[in-house]
C-alpha cells in the first residue's frame, strides 16, 4: 500500500537531513572534503555541479522571501570570494546532505564561548584538516529557527568566528586556511523541525 502524499512528503524530508560528523569516520570525512573541494572547483570552471548549489543570500535576514531565491552562479570572479563587492551579498555554497561535514558543538545559551567538554570534537576535526590537502576551509555556523533573523544571524557568526579563532589559536591551522560564515536559520537541517537541535550546528566545507 502506497503512503500518502503528505507523509511521504515527511518522510523523505527525514531521510534529507545530513548526518553529523561525531557519526562518520575520519575517512568518511576525508572523502567528504575531497568531494567539496572538486564540486566546487568544477563550479567555478563554470560548468553545473550535481550536488552543490551557489545560492545569493542578502545581506539583510529580513529582506522580501522574493530577494533570497537561489540562484546558480558560475563567474569565477562571484564565487572568489565570500562576499561581493556590493552590498555585502553572500554566495553561500549548499551542498548535498550526503555531502556535508557537520559537527554538533554546543555553546552555552546565549553565548559563542566554547565548553571544554566540546574541544574533543574540534580537535578531531582539527587533526583531519591537518591531514588534509585542502587549501581553504569555510566554517559555517548555523542557528534553529527560534528568535529573530538578525540575532540568530549575528549569533551564528559569533560561533562560527570562535570556532575559527580556536582551529588558529589552539590547533594551528593557518589562518589563511579558514572562513567564518553566519548563516542564521536560513539553511536548517531538519526543516520539518524548526527547532530541531540537528539545526544547530557547525559546517565544515572544503572549497579549494
Amino acid at each position: 500500500m502506497s503512503l500518502p502524499a503528505q507523509v511521504l512528503s515527511v518522510v523523505l524530508c527525514f531521510l534529507a537531513v545530513p548526518v553529523s560528523a561525531q557519526e562518520l569516520t575520519d575517512a568518511q570525512i576525508l572523502q567528504r572534503f575531497e568531494a567539496q573541494r572538486d564540486m566546487y572547483r568544477t563550479t567555478l570552471s563554470g560548468q553545473k555541479t550535481r550536488g552543490l548549489d551557489m545560492i545569493v543570500v542578502p545581506p539583510d535576514p529580513a529582506a522580501p522571501a522574493a530577494a533570497a531565491e537561489a540562484e546558480t552562479i558560475r563567474s569565477e570572479a562571484t564565487l572568489a570570494g565570500t562576499t561581493q563587492d556590493t552590498g555585502g551579498t553572500v554566495v553561500f555554497a549548499q551542498f548535498a546532505p550526503e555531502l556535508q561535514v557537520n559537527v554538533a558543538i554546543r555553546f552555552a545559551f546565549d553565548s559563542a564561548s566554547i565548553a571544554p567538554d566540546q574541544r574533543p570534537a574540534l580537535e578531531r576535526m582539527c587533526s583531519l584538516m591537518r591531514q588534509s590537502d585542502v587549501g581553504l576551509f569555510r566554517i559555517v555556523g548555523h542557528t534553529d529557527a527560534k528568535g529573530s533573523d538578525s540575532y540568530n544571524e549575528n549569533l551564528s557568526r559569533l560561533r562560527a568566528e570562535e570556532v575559527r579563532r580556536w582551529l588558529i589559536r589552539d590547533c594551528g591551522i593557518a589562518e589563511t586556511r579558514l572562513q567564518a560564515l553566519g548563516m542564521g536559520r536560513r539553511f536548517l537541517a531538519n526543516p520539518v523541525d524548526p527547532a530541531a537541535a540537528e539545526n544547530r550546528r557547525v559546517e565544515f566545507q572544503a572549497l579549494s
